[in-house]
C-alpha cells in the first residue's frame, strides 16, 4: 500500500490524509456521546438514542445537497469551507450548554464530513483512471477504519482527564487539516460539474429519480446497509437478550477488534482486485459471505463461533464495500459525480435502522428471528443490486483519466 501512495498524485495523498485525520477526530467523540449527553445534559437513554440518530439522519439526508454542492463549487474551496464548518462543529460541542446548541453542532459535523468524504470520491474519479479507483477507495476504507479503530482509545485516555476534553482534540485535528488542506491543497481541482449548464438542484434530483440504475443501487445500498452498517449495535442487542451483560461486553469487544483488524489487514489486498469488468461476481461473493456471517451468528455458541461467524462477515464487507462505490463511478455522468455520490450516501440510512428493527424484533419476537429479519435484507439488497447491473451494458458517460 504505502509503494502504491508514493505513486499517486500529491493531490491524491492530501485526500487520503484527510480522510484519516477527520474520520479519528469524528471516532475519538462517537464513542463517549452517550456518556457525555447523561452526564451533562441529564438525558435518560431513550432519548439520548434519538438525540445521536436523528443526528446522523439529518447529516446523511442535506448531505444529498452537498452532492450537488461538489458538482458546482470547485473542490479546494469546498473542502476548505467544510473543514472550517467541522471544526467549528467541535468546537460548539465544547462550549455548548444547550442541548439545542449541541444538537445543531452534531448535524453540522456529520454533514461536513459526509460533503468531505463525498469530494474525496469526486476527486478520485478525477484524478485517477477508471482501473486505480478502486484501489484507491479501498485505501480509503482502510484508512477510515484505522481511524475508526485508533480513535476511541485515544477518546479514552483523554476523557479521563476531562470528559469535554475529546472534542477540543477533535476540533484541533480538523483545524490541523484545515491549514495543511490551505497550504498544499490542489486548487486545480475544479466542480466535477463546472462547465455544464447550471441546472437547479430539484431539476437535478428529478433527473436521479429517473436513473433507474442509480436507484437500484441506492435501494440496494441502503437494505444492504441495515446488516453491515452498526453490527456492533444489534448484535450486542441480541446478546443483551439471551446472555449476560458480562458475556456481552466479552463477545461484542473481541468482535469489533476481529472486524477492525481484518478490514486494516485485508481491505488493500483484496480491493485493489476488486475490476469492472466482474463487478456482479464480487458483489454476489460479497452478499453470499453476509449471509454465511449473519448464519453463523444465529447458530454461535461459544466465541470461537461467533470469532469464525464475523471472519466471514467481515470478508463480505470487505468485498462489497469497493464493489458498490465502483459501481457508481461507473453510471456517474461526469458532471453530476458529486450529486451521484451523495445519493449513495442515503445508504447510511440503512445503518440507522438496523437497531431500530431489530429492537422491535426481539420485543416481540423470539429473539433469533432477527438473523431470519437480516437474512432477508441481504437478499432483498442483492436483488436490487442485480437489477440495477443488469443495465450496466447500456453506455455510461466517459469518466475523467
Amino acid at each position: 500500500m504505502l509503494r502504491t501512495l508514493k505513486g499517486y498524485p500529491k493531490a491524491i495523498n492530501l485526500l487520503l490524509t484527510g480522510t484519516l485525520v477527520l474520520t479519528l477526530a469524528r471516532a475519538i467523540t462517537l464513542p463517549y456521546l452517550v456518556i457525555y449527553l447523561n452526564s451533562a445534559f441529564g438525558l435518560p437513554v431513550s432519548d439520548i438514542g434519538l438525540v445521536i440518530g436523528s443526528s446522523l439522519i439529518l447529516g446523511s439526508l442535506l448531505s444529498l445537497y452537498g452532492g450537488f454542492l461538489v458538482d458546482r463549487t470547485p473542490s479546494h474551496r469546498l473542502i476548505l469551507g467544510c473543514c472550517a464548518l467541522f471544526t467549528l462543529g467541535f468546537v460548539g460541542t465544547f462550549t455548548a450548554r444547550q442541548l439545542w446548541l449541541f444538537y445543531l453542532c452534531l448535524v453540522l459535523i456529520n454533514l461536513a464530513y459526509a460533503v468531505i468524504d463525498i469530494a474525496i470520491k469526486a476527486g478520485f474519479a478525477q484524478r485517477l483512471p477508471v482501473e486505480q479507483r478502486s484501489e484507491a477507495f479501498s485505501i480509503k476504507y482502510t484508512l477510515t477504519n484505522i481511524g475508526y479503530a485508533v480513535g476511541p482509545f485515544l477518546g479514552a485516555g483523554l476523557a479521563h482527564l476531562s470528559i469535554s476534553l475529546p472534542f477540543l482534540i477533535s476540533a484541533a485535528l480538523g483545524a490541523g487539516f484545515l491549514a495543511i488542506h490551505h497550504i498544499w491543497g490542489d486548487r486545480q481541482l475544479d466542480a466535477t460539474g463546472a462547465t455544464s449548464t447550471p441546472l437547479s438542484f430539484l431539476t437535478l434530483g428529478k433527473q436521479l429519480l429517473r436513473d433507474y440504475r442509480l436507484v437500484c443501487f441506492t435501494l440496494g445500498g441502503l437494505l444492504s446497509a441495515v446488516v453491515f452498517g452498526q453490527f456492533s449495535a444489534y448484535l450486542s442487542q441480541y446478546l443483551v437478550v439471551t446472555t449476560s451483560p458480562e458475556a456481552t461486553y466479552r463477545i461484542i469487544s473481541t468482535l469489533v477488534a476481529t472486524n477492525a483488524l481484518l478490514v486494516i489487514a485485508l481491505q488493500y489486498s483484496i480491493g485493489r482486485r476488486i475490476s469492472p469488468r466482474h463487478l456482479n461476481r464480487w458483489l454476489a461473493t460479497g452478499l453470499g459471505l453476509f449471509l454465511l456471517g449473519i448464519s453463523g451468528f444465529g447458530l454461535s455458541t461459544s466465541l470461537p463461533l461467533w470469532v469464525l461467524s464475523m471472519v466471514v462477515f467481515t470478508l463480505g464487507e470487505i468485498i462489497v464495500f469497493p464493489a458498490e462505490y465502483m459501481f457508481i463511478d461507473l453510471i456517474a455522468p461526469e458532471p453530476l459525480r458529486g450529486l451521484y455520490y451523495g445519493a449513495q450516501n442515503l445508504s447510511s440510512l440503512g445503518g440507522a435502522l438496523g437497531p431500530i428493527l431489530c429492537g422491535m424484533v426481539l420485543a416481540s419476537q423470539p429473539a433469533h428471528w432477527i438473523f431470519y429479519m437480516l437474512g432477508a435484507f441481504i437478499v432483498a439488497g442483492g436483488l436490487f443490486y442485480c437489477l440495477g447491473a443488469a443495465n450496466l451494458s447500456q453506455p455510461v458517460a466517459r469518466k475523467a483519466d
